[in-house]
């Protein structure tokens, strides 16, 4: 069926199907049915770009067609599917690892055959992150990827409007993703192929920044995993099931028989209301301690509820309900300032309501003031002034 497929189509549906494995979880079966099923897709797709001999290494990278270029990819894409199948014990993960870093050797090295990743980067991207003791160069490293991807995002956007696709999303797309992106479009005959000088050179420049990101990041995962490689064969052999494991196992299970009868750890009581022993031996005598409880249910269900309840007493209500109430209760001063200075005092302000002719407002606040000076009057006709200072006279 696979025959009928053409190659482009072919490896775009690989990177679909790798697209959807990231987000599931390692150890679910869907997901190691994608990466089967992406793996032997992968391996066709390699067949085939075989059979056309699309690359050669007597060329140089000028001589490979524009289309051609993003399949240079594969070797990587490869690493990246077989990194996420699921290992049993540690020799399949060594086999794997080898497997893996020998897909990412022939990516990097297709890509120093050709020229593709300069001198410089390949110097920088060679030296081991962790040789990198300063930690403002390891940052600056990844804000100029960071920068790479960005622009190669961009880069594609515009691609892909000329070529009449749909745009990439906003998010950052995947490695995937950004590689299915420059794959030939299905509208894309030999009529259409020399249509468009420019956008040619467009997807041939982009292509080849694609590849040396890819390169960048070939080179973080061999660093990976060598140190992973190393930790795993550092580590102690697992056990192995061999075929007298029937026998091992009553030889196991006799020995730690024969072991538990020379523990001194007490044995592990049983019985008593709650399954763990008795409360009180035959003469009363208390063996663990334990809470009576009252009779009523209510009671011990409250008891039960503080069980694991806080230490310390909880509010019962709001700082703005305690304030009301401090206000209510007169304990909370209110006024001052420049505002209650300016403001009229009591005697002013009847005198100001007072003069409000024709109101009863007026005649009433006329009244209490009329009230208040007649008091005023007959208390001080009752204290004359110097009255209650008796303390210089002779």
């Amino acid at each position: 069926m696979s025959d009928n497929v053409s190659l482009p189509a072919l490896y775009a549906s690989a990177l679909d199907g790798i697209s959807k494995l990231i987000n599931l979880p390692p150890s679910s079966e869907e997901k190691q049915q994608l990466v089967t099923q992406s793996l032997a897709t992968l391996k066709t797709v390699h067949s085939r770009i075989v059979e056309l001999s699309l690359f050669s290494p007597n060329e140089t990278v000028e001589d490979i067609a524009t289309r051609d270029l993003i399949y240079l990819s594969l070797p990587f894409v490869l690493a990246e599917v077989l990194g996420r199948v699921q290992n049993s014990g540690r020799s399949a993960r060594l086999e794997s690892i080898a497997q893996t870093q020998r897909y990412l050797k022939t990516f990097t090295y297709l890509l120093e055959t050709y020229a593709i990743v300069p001198e410089v980067e390949r110097e920088l991207y060679e030296k081991q992150a962790s040789a990198i003791r300063d930690p403002a160069k390891k940052r600056e490293l990844k804000i100029n990827q960071f920068k790479k991807e960005r622009d190669l995002k961009n880069r594609i956007q515009t691609l892909r409007k000329r070529r009449s696709q749909e745009p990439v999303s906003d998010d950052l797309p995947s490695t995937f993703d950004l590689i299915a992106s420059l794959l030939p479009a299905p509208s894309e005959g030999k009529e259409t192929k020399e249509s468009d000088t420019e956008t040619d050179e467009i997807l041939r420049e982009t292509t080849l920044i694609l590849l040396r990101l890819l390169y960048a990041q070939a080179q973080g995962q061999l660093e990976g995993l060598q140190q992973e490689e190393e930790l795993l064969k550092m580590a102690p052999p697992s056990p192995e099931i061999r075929g007298g494991s029937l026998e091992q196992d009553e030889r196991v299970r006799r020995r730690e028989e024969e072991a538990s009868m020379w523990r001194l750890d007490a044995p592990r009581p049983s019985g008593g209301p709650d399954g763990k022993g008795p409360l009180l031996d035959s003469s009363g005598r208390i063996l663990r301690p334990f809470t009576i409880l009252p009779s009523d249910a209510g009671e011990r269900q409250r008891l039960q509820a503080e069980v694991f309840g806080p230490s310390h007493n909880l509010p019962t209500m709001s700082i703005d309900e305690y304030l009301q109430i401090e206000k209510d209760s007169g304990r909370i001063i209110t006024g001052g300032g420049a505002a209650s200075q300016n403001a009229p005092t009591t005697s002013e302000q009847l005198q100001l309501d007072s003069e409000l002719d024709g109101t009863a407002f007026a005649e009433e606040r006329e009244e209490q003031k009329r009230q208040k000076d007649e008091k005023w009057a007959i208390y001080t006709d009752e204290n004359p002034r110097g009255a209650g200072n008796t303390m210089n006279r002779g």
